[in-house]
């Protein structure tokens, strides 16, 4: 690609960011868009980071003081016009090499965010607020002007979110509902339900379906609530939040951890997967720190120390049973 394609590029990228961030978007304009991102796989990211930089606070600082007030003719009295940023946007955008892989716009209905099996990926949001998305997640991010929503639709996250009283910051997972007061929290999808881990400050958490049922978590307290009640409600183990969000650092912390749930731990993060062969092994229980993309190091030492077998011959699978005794 030329360079001056990739600048026009660029600047149409500019221009099609101005008309979402306008009031007059529309169904016709989302199908135009569509059509001009279809004609090249790549623009589909740079919109992505044009858009990311126009919601950049730096950029609202910018026009705030007139800095380029001389460029361009603003357009809306008391609204930065979308064209003054534009001329910013195009010179960001060409200068910048940071991608947002795994992230899709969809205008009006924010950004969603994926990882891959083995990613764990930190995500500053225009808020201030910041999100670490753990290996294999799924979720969407919208910022209106009176609510920060996330839609998790699969796997983790952890949330440090900025103090916005205008703004309440809810995470929604399936019907369950959790919404921060100033805090830090991570939520997790599980098959039977949300998890719900508060590192900092409160929490509230609920259902849809009965929203008289609340309860408030403060640091260090958990719950664990599917569509219908809250289900487990953990109030004084404060270590356990914490080594339940040990992948945050790499780590797998386990602490009288039963096989069975150790392995579903490692193969959250790894394609290779382990397989507890033995039902009866499946409820012995284990301690160690490992990381994250060491299962052969776990099943080493679960071998060493509880007398197992372990079978590394198939690439794909580490199976672990009891030792045949002749």
């Amino acid at each position: 690609m030329s360079e001056a394609t990739q600048q026009a590029d660029a600047d149409a990228a500019a221009r099609w960011v101005a008309r979402m961030d306008a009031d007059a978007w529309s169904e016709a304009d989302a199908a135009e868009l569509e059509r001009w991102l279809a004609e090249d796989p790549r623009r589909n990211g740079l919109l992505l980071r044009t858009q990311a930089l126009w919601q950049a606070p730096q950029i609202g600082a910018q026009l705030d003081a007139g800095t380029l007030g001389a460029q361009e003719e603003g357009v809306n009295a008391g609204r930065p016009s979308p064209w003054r940023r534009r001329g910013v946007l195009g010179g960001l955008v060409a200068a910048s090499a940071a991608g947002i892989v795994g992230a899709l716009l969809f205008p009006g209905r924010g950004v969603a965010y994926v990882t891959k099996v083995g990613e764990i990926r930190r995500v500053p949001l225009v808020d201030g607020s910041v999100m670490t998305i753990n290996s294999g997640s799924a979720l969407q991010v919208r910022m209106a002007t009176q609510a920060r929503e996330v839609e998790l639709a699969e796997g983790e996250a952890w949330f440090e979110v900025a103090r916005d009283a205008t703004r309440p910051f809810v995470v929604a997972s399936g019907k369950v509902r959790a919404q921060a007061i100033g805090t830090a929290f991570s939520v997790r999808r599980r098959d039977n339900g949300v998890e719900v881990l508060v590192t900092e400050g409160v929490v509230e958490t609920w259902s849809e379906e009965d929203q008289g049922q609340r309860v408030r978590l403060s640091a260090g307290q958990s719950a664990r609530i599917n569509d219908r009640a809250i289900v487990h409600y953990e109030t004084t183990k404060a270590s356990a939040v914490d080594r339940a969000l040990a992948w945050r650092s790499g780590m797998i912390d386990l602490n009288g951890t039963t096989l069975a749930d150790a392995a579903d731990e490692f193969n959250r993060y790894n394609e290779r997967q382990i397989v507890i062969a033995d039902p009866d092994a499946a409820g012995e229980r284990f301690d160690g720190l490992f990381r994250i993309n060491d299962p052969e190091g776990f099943a080493g030492a679960v071998r060493d120390a509880l007398d197992l077998s372990v079978n590394t011959d198939d690439p794909r699978f580490i199976r672990i049973q009891r030792m045949t005794r002749k």
